[in-house]
C-alpha cells in the first residue's frame, strides 16, 4: 500500500513539474480566462470521481484489494461506479489533462494521453482479473 500511493504521488509530482516547466502555448488574453475555467471544471470533475472512488473503495478496495485477496462482499456499483468503470483512472486522466489546458502545456498533453494509455492497457488485465477472482469467491 505505501509502495503504490508512494510512486503514485511521485508519478504526478514528476507530471505536475513537467507540466509546469515545459514551454507554454501563447494563447491571446481573450481565450486565457475561458481555457482556465474550462480546467478548473475538468479538474474539479476528475477529482470527484477519484475521491468519491477512494471514499467508497476505502484504503483497502484502493491499494490491495483485489491483488492481495481482500475482496469486498460485491462490487461496487454506486456513484462513480455507476457513471464510469474505472472513475479513479478516467478521474485522473481529466485531471493531469486539466493541468495541461490551465499551463497550456503541449508536453502535459502528450504525457496525459500516455497515462491514459498505460490506464487502458492495465485495464485489459485488471478487469478480467477482476471478474475472475469475484467468479471465485462467488463459488
Amino acid at each position: 500500500m505505501i509502495w503504490i500511493f508512494s510512486f503514485s504521488s511521485y508519478r504526478d509530482y514528476l507530471i505536475r513539474k513537467t507540466i509546469q516547466d515545459q514551454p507554454k502555448l501563447i494563447i491571446s488574453e481573450e481565450y486565457t480566462k475561458l481555457i482556465e475555467l474550462i480546467a478548473i471544471t475538468i479538474f474539479i470533475l476528475g477529482q470527484i470521481f477519484v475521491l468519491s472512488s477512494f471514499y467508497k473503495l476505502g484504503i483497502t478496495g484502493t491499494f490491495l484489494g483485489d491483488y492481495c485477496g481482500i475482496l469486498m462482499d460485491t462490487p461496487v456499483t454506486t456513484f462513480p461506479f455507476n457513471v464510469l468503470n474505472n472513475p479513479m483512472y478516467i478521474g485522473s486522466t481529466l485531471s493531469f489533462f486539466a493541468l495541461a489546458l490551465y499551463y497550456t502545456s503541449p508536453v502535459g498533453i502528450l504525457l496525459t494521453i500516455e497515462v491514459y494509455i498505460v490506464y487502458q492497457i492495465a485495464l485489459v488485465f485488471e478487469e478480467s482479473y477482476t471478474k475472475w477472482i469475484y467468479g471465485q469467491k462467488n463459488k
